[in-house]
């Protein structure tokens, strides 16, 4: 076990919410914790209230930016008008408004209200976004005008819980964000708004990530999520968070956990400018926005950084002030890890974890060496433990899954509307990953795959039983299977089997009409992307599609390779 009091010494164990105990350390913080206090809350002083908080870069090339004051008033004007329409403490409130400047303010807002934020990535399509919105019953959707203009049609069919729409440039019948955010003069008064801030175990935030059956579930978190995060994300950082030049920027998605509480929420838990963009990532756009920024921390999943790599000597062409990446959602590899430390010229902490219960396991090459390859050490105040089927620890050695203590400091309130869901991640006194891996004698842990049919892209948790169920929706299809086919690029890509109907004949056309039927009705990272039409299927002994044997047939295909 790793001796976090004395690499860390004395002093930094309180601010990082770590308490030292006879066995290691915990993690604590105080029952009145909330995301707004432990970020845009702590910037409002004399000393910092003026300072950068967000940088955005439009399409032409432009950049605006906000102080930490200038959040704070657009923050209470779009709460005060949430409330004017009767929204408040417990409510649901859709955030679809992508890495815009609208999405954080709107965070701070659901925080001022004691509401909680529903994150909806820009990336789903009308069937994804349709699940998520029926399942909690969502009356309050915040948009984006390009995304909204393509579902806006559909409102009635597939939204029919929703009250409100609010989204810049409305049409009839909705309602102005700009506006609201802005302080119009037809907006209700916010001088007199009066906050109502929840505490740590108070739901805050509702995020829907797959899972390796049915739909996505909504995870629900408490304000103490942020909290319980503190020690793990200024490790991953490498204890460097509030270097006085440091700038935040990330392409992952402020919807999902690695943007909005790896990164957006961190920046200002720092009190550090992030800046942000609407652009997709490419690798040459990247390092142009990098450079002209002066980024200095980032968070990029593994593939991210692979396409980074593609240059090899980038600073060589670019003047670069990035010096730390932090990186999860899929193994790292060890050749990667090289080129970062050694061509890019960063610290490159890799870190694991679920949405459910993150930061389990990292690095943080400030206090402990890394192995190329390796997953890191247990995070602080975590037990995490490798185990067979029966929840019995294995050997260090021998592959099992990875657990964690049923009280994990940052383990979900649970699942919404999905109780024995919950159920289904306890083995005993444990949490289950469904996450294979090694543990040597030294406490480094080596990913060794998933347990269970969960795919991991990219990044990405893909559930196959959903877009075999959009699959059978098109009518051609008679039976479809998806599995996450080894990748050395991507971890895994999707891959789906399909039998047509009767009298329907296989043709490229349709194996492109199949990819895109899902592509547009789910997302484009769910779109499969090698399809294949098959005769007959595999069947287990309770007539279920045998994955398993789909999968080891790939496997053997690539020569025996995972």
């Amino acid at each position: 076990m790793m001796d976090y009091v004395k690499l860390l010494g004395g002093n930094a164990l309180a601010a990082l919410n770590l308490h030292q105990e006879p066995n290691g350390v915990s993690i604590r913080w105080p029952d009145d914790v909330n995301i707004y206090h432990m970020t845009l809350g702590k910037h409002l002083g004399p000393a910092s209230r003026d300072k950068t908080a967000m940088i955005f870069e439009s399409e032409d090339g432009s950049s605006q930016s906000w102080s930490f004051a200038q959040i704070e008033e657009q923050a209470v004007n779009l709460a005060a008008s949430l409330r004017h329409l009767g929204y408040g403490s417990g409510d649901f409130i859709g955030i679809h408004t992508g890495q815009h400047p609208d999405t954080a303010v709107a965070h701070m807002a659901v925080c001022k209200l004691g509401a909680v934020a529903v994150t909806l990535s820009q990336l789903y399509g009308p069937d994804s976004l349709a699940h998520a919105i029926a399942d909690c019953g969502l009356r309050i959707l915040l948009t984006g005008a390009g995304v909204w203009a393509g579902l806006r049609a559909e409102q009635g069919d597939l939204f029919p819980s929703l009250d409100h729409v609010m989204l810049r440039a409305p049409d009839v019948g909705e309602l102005d964000l700009g506006a609201a955010i802005d302080g119009g003069a037809d907006n209700p008064t916010s001088k007199d708004f009066v906050p109502s801030y929840g505490g740590s175990d108070d739901p805050a935030l509702l995020m829907y990530t797959s899972g390796s059956t049915g739909r996505p579930k909504g995870i629900m978190h408490g304000h103490r999520v942020l909290a319980s995060y503190t020690p793990s994300i200024n490790l991953f950082f490498n204890m460097s968070m509030e270097d006085d030049d440091a700038v935040y920027w990330s392409p992952s998605d402020w919807a999902w956990v690695g943007g909005l509480l790896d990164m957006l929420f961190p920046a200002w838990m720092a009190g550090r400018p992030i800046v942000t963009s609407l652009d997709r990532f490419k690798a040459d756009w990247a390092y142009q926005f990098i450079t002209r920024h002066r980024v200095t921390h980032s968070f990029l999943a593994p593939t991210a950084i692979k396409r980074l790599a593609e240059t090899p000597n980038p600073k060589a062409l670019y003047d670069l002030a990035i010096r730390v990446i932090c990186t999860g959602g899929e193994a790292l590899a060890a050749e990667t890890l090289n080129w970062a430390e050694n061509k890019l010229g960063v610290v490159c902490n890799e870190f694991y974890g679920m949405t459910e219960v993150n930061h389990l396991i990292g690095n943080c090459a400030q206090i402990y060496p890394r192995r190329p390859g390796s997953m890191g050490q247990a995070y602080p105040g975590h037990q995490v433990l490798l185990v067979d089927d029966t929840g019995t620890p294995v050997a260090d050695g021998d592959v099992g899954e990875i657990v964690t203590s049923n009280a994990a400091p940052t383990r979900f309130l649970g699942y919404y509307n999905a109780p024995e869901k919950e159920a289904e991640m306890r083995l005993g006194p444990y949490l289950r990953t469904r996450d294979l891996a090694i543990r040597d004698a030294d406490g480094y842990f080596w990913y060794k795959g998933r347990s269970d049919d969960l795919i991991k892209s990219s990044g990405f948790r893909i559930g196959p039983t959903e877009i075999e169920e959009c699959l059978i929706g098109h009518p051609a299809v008679g039976e479809a299977a998806v599995i996450g086919k080894p990748d050395a690029a991507r971890g895994a890509i999707v891959k789906a089997f399909v039998k047509l109907q009767a009298d329907i004949p296989a043709s490229d056309d349709l194996k492109a009409e199949l990819v895109d039927h899902v592509r547009t009705r789910l997302a484009g990272y769910k779109a499969p992307r090698e399809l294949e039409f098959v005769d007959s299927f595999v069947m287990t002994s309770s007539a279920k599609i045998n994955r398993r044997a789909l999968r080891d047939a790939e496997v053997k295909k690539t020569g025996g390779v995972e």
